[in-house]
């Protein structure tokens, strides 16, 4: 792996746990209504489904760069 995939990953990885501090902040606001806590919840784990399948995606364009 080289530099800039090290370097994509790390601030996929810093956006992630961004994402999990904020929802722990949010979290007992959220506990008061059941649709706040399921929001919080999917938005947090979409979040960071959308961070993997970039970083997924991104490892995937390496590949085929280096395979050419």
């Amino acid at each position: 792996m080289n530099r800039i995939s090290a370097f994509k990953g790390l601030g996929y990885l810093i956006s992630a746990m961004s994402v999990l501090l904020l929802g722990a902040v949010s979290l007992q606001a959220a506990q008061e209504s059941k649709l706040l806590m399921a929001c919080l919840a999917v938005g947090v784990a979409t979040s960071i489904l959308g961070m993997c399948l970039r970083w997924h995606s991104h490892r995937l364009d390496q590949r085929s760069q280096d395979a050419s």
